[in-house]
């Protein structure tokens, strides 16, 4: 089947059409850090169409969700082979924050790793922190790594969010940049090679027509859930606000078909948090009244109280913005139901998720203390200014 050229080539497409690239390739025995995303734009998965242009893919490593996202978030993989390829699997994603790093065992063997995985455009959107402690591991073993671009599907340009506080990184957090950080996988891959400890000899197969200012649907590269509940890109567009309410014992709407852009739980005044959030006038989106039952996780079986949100202009919505609305709204209704998650979370159980999640109490503490959310989003910008700087040496595509 052939499909429609895409406007965008991607780093796997672009490998796979230049003939040189490949050549260099070949004879090396590989290892392929990949997820379902990791396909060409005819939908031919990485590891059969890499195998097929006759390079020697020997191992294959899975990130969080596994090598086929079968996996649900927080749930550790134990893959030892992969169920379509039948290549060996290694999981770096398991019992332990140590397990996230692959072990020079795991690398033994190979001369280099290609890691192609579709990022999401969040700070705790764990893929990336994956490909970079590859490039740390892999720069330790002196294997040299490289990184297929991919698209930031949810555009290069409009950044949000704050940078994570020393003493609050963690799985979602793992590097100070901004929760919605407008970069690309391989620009984040220099960043963590110029300005981290995740170092490595380095490169990254550029997009091709891939303008900053782009959302995925413009691409014309189809669109793989990333993970089990990434179903959508109106799903990532609220995400980097909407991941927020993992850190509560708010629903997100995980165990239902519409995951992160419901929200709401049984002891929640829907209608009051309508009014509240239509008082704001935020821009961007519109609130549908819903109940919702998820199937698992938070309030699994039971009848949530909440909302949908309805995205009616993308470009102007600030999911960040929302999201605080959205807890400082219940918050108000001073109900007692309302509570932050207090379970472990992502190998951390000494500090609330919340707060991993924010990167900075003091913004949990605003949220409590009844600080208008419109006001704490805006606050953030002085301290994202070294990162936007940072950011701005890394960029590998202009408008």
């Amino acid at each position: 089947m052939t499909l429609h050229a895409p406007l965008v080539q991607t780093g796997l497409d672009r490998l796979l059409a230049e003939p040189e690239r490949l050549h260099a390739l070949k004879g090396q025995r590989l290892g392929l850090l990949v997820n379902p995303t990791s396909i060409t734009a005819e939908l031919d998965h990485a590891i059969e169409a890499l195998r097929a242009a006759g390079l020697n893919i020997v191992r294959l490593f899975g990130p969080e969700h596994g090598v086929r996202a079968e996996a649900q978030d927080m749930e550790v993989v134990e893959e030892t082979i992969d169920p379509l390829s039948g290549l060996p699997c290694i999981s770096l994603y398991g019992h332990t924050f140590e397990s996230l790093k692959a072990r020079p065992e795991h690398l033994e063997g190979l001369d280099r790793v290609i890691c192609d995985i579709q990022d999401i455009g969040a700070r705790y959107y764990t893929y990336v922190y994956t490909i970079g402690l590859m490039m740390q591991a892999c720069g330790e073993a002196s294997i040299p790594v490289t990184v297929l671009d991919r698209p930031n599907p949810i555009n290069g340009v409009d950044i949000e969010g704050n940078i994570v506080l020393e003493g609050y990184d963690s799985f979602v957090g793992m590097q100070p940049i901004a929760t919605r950080h407008a970069m690309t996988a391989g620009e984040l891959a220099h960043y963590f090679n110029r300005f981290t400890d995740w170092t490595c000899d380095l490169d990254v197969i550029e997009l091709k027509g891939w303008k900053r200012s782009m959302w995925f649907d413009q691409t014309g590269l189809p669109w793989v859930m990333p993970s089990p509940n990434m179903p959508t890109l109106d799903t990532a567009t609220v995400y980097p606000g909407q991941c927020l309410i993992e850190g509560t014992n708010l629903s997100e709407a995980r165990g239902t078909t519409r995951p992160f852009e419901l929200v709401g739980a049984p002891y929640v005044d829907a209608p009051a948090l309508k009014a509240y959030l239509e008082s704001l006038k935020l821009e961007g989106v519109a609130y549908r009244l819903v109940a919702f039952r998820p199937m698992f996780q938070k309030h699994a079986g039971q009848t949530c109280r909440g909302l949908q949100l309805h995205i009616t202009d993308r470009r102007q919505m600030r999911s960040l913005t929302l999201s605080y609305a959205i807890i400082a709204g219940v918050i108000a209704q001073g109900t007692e139901g309302f509570g932050w998650r207090e379970q472990a979370y992502e190998f951390v159980n000494d500090r609330l998720a919340i707060d991993l999640l924010l990167g900075d109490p003091a913004q949990r503490r605003a949220l409590e203390e009844g600080v208008d959310p419109r006001e704490l989003a805006q606050a953030n910008r002085s301290a994202r200014a070294e990162f936007e700087s940072r950011r701005n040496e890394c960029l590998l595509y202009h408008d």
